[in-house]
């Protein structure tokens, strides 16, 4: 049973969210895994609370 986690900044719509996951696990029932199987975890970060590089 694979659990993705999706780390990304905050803001973006349920109608987006629900698109991602929905390929996410596309890409796995593709490999054979049941779509019951695969859970994806969205992560809204704020974006003050995500360096790169060193940077916020």
């Amino acid at each position: 049973m694979p659990v993705v986690h999706i780390y990304m900044w905050a803001g973006r719509s349920s109608d987006v969210k629900e698109r991602i996951i929905e390929g996410v696990t596309k890409v796995f029932t593709e490999v054979g895994v049941p779509s019951e199987a695969v859970t994806v975890i969205i992560h809204d970060i704020p974006r003050e609370d995500w360096g790169i590089g060193g940077r916020p």
